[in-house]
């Protein structure tokens, strides 16, 4: 009896289910913020997230994934990683972010340098260009600003995945694409984003990108932190209208509405479980976002799920529903 409800709440979770009429269901995307602790502690629980991704495919459109994949950027970790999302080939399409601890001079040098060679090592472009969506990159040979287009109904969702506080130099490119792109509702994937306090990052926030080495750079490959983020990219373009980040600790949530330069409401969210996260255990305990938006009734709805307890998050903040969400292709 147990079993059957567990996957009764999955189907409402999933928007399969309607207590009246059958209608098409909502688009829906899941998230899976900072797998870092799994790949180094706990590989079953990152297995069981993208074992259960699969299990529904029919029901989720995309995935994307917000950075540090790895905790400490070595072969053994990235081996983990590859061969959990491995899983999700021919079945949902995914998106990847680097995040801090997925670039570095040497493991465990966690953004001191802008090294990614391990990450691309192991999502090479030749593979990802073969995945439903890909359509370009910012650096030949290098995954970590890369951008996607899906189709969902009537809908086209541009996905923007940018690196670790994006250099100068990304932010122009992504400019670029965005301004190429007007017909698309954009989604900006990235690591560092959202603070804690619902606020976009920046100031005095911890964890900040010019708090690593990367931090030093200059000109073009200076780096950006949140607010440089919004200010230079998302609040130019009215159809950038959804942001995921993670890498922050403390509660590990946040939600901010802003309008963007031309009237529009921009929805951005911070999600992180990783240990160190305010009630984190093993490591995240597998909870992910599940994101839907109603074309319908013009609603968005985010749940938080871990395959792994099959179990909803008990936290309020981890569950809420956002009306009124009318796309730049409504």
């Amino acid at each position: 009896m147990r079993y059957i409800k567990a996957l009764f709440q999955v189907a409402l979770l999933l928007g399969t289910v309607s207590a009246c009429t059958v209608s098409r269901r909502p688009v829906t995307w899941v998230l899976l913020p900072d797998t870092q602790g799994y790949a180094e502690k706990h590989p079953e629980i990152l297995h069981s997230q993208t074992s259960w991704i699969a299990a529904h495919a029919g029901e989720i459109d995309f995935v994307l994934q917000q950075g540090d994949l790895t905790d400490d950027n070595n072969e053994e970790q990235w081996a983990v990683v590859q061969a959990a999302f491995s899983r999700l080939d021919g079945k949902v399409p995914y998106v990847l972010a680097i995040g801090n601890h997925d670039m570095g001079s040497a493991p465990g040098k966690f953004a001191d340098v802008r090294n990614t060679s391990l990450f691309n090592k192991t999502f090479p472009v030749e593979k990802m260009d073969q995945l439903p969506g890909f359509r370009g990159v910012f650096e030949e040979g290098r995954m970590e600003n890369a951008w996607y287009v899906f189709r969902t109904g009537k809908i086209e969702w541009l996905v923007l995945t940018l690196e670790f506080g994006p250099r100068e130099s990304v932010l122009r490119w992504a400019n670029e694409i965005a301004a190429q792109n007007r017909d698309k509702t954009i989604i900006l994937n990235t690591h560092s984003y959202m603070y804690s306090d619902s606020t976009r990052q920046g100031g005095q926030d911890w964890w900040r990108p010019q708090s690593y080495g990367i931090g030093k750079d200059s000109l073009d490959d200076r780096v950006h932190d949140g607010e440089q983020i919004w200010s230079k990219l998302v609040c130019k373009h009215p159809h950038i209208r959804f942001v995921f980040s993670g890498h922050v600790l403390n509660s590990g949530v946040g939600t901010l509405i802003s309008v963007n330069g031309a009237g529009f409401p921009v929805y951005q969210f911070l999600a992180n479980y990783q240990g160190g996260v305010k009630g984190s255990v093993n490591e995240g305990n597998g909870y992910l976002r599940i994101v839907r938006y109603d074309l319908r009734k013009k609603r968005l709805t985010t749940e938080t799920w871990s395959p792994w307890l099959n179990a909803a998050h008990s936290g309020e903040e981890h569950h809420f529903t956002i009306n009124h969400v009318i796309l730049n292709q409504n």
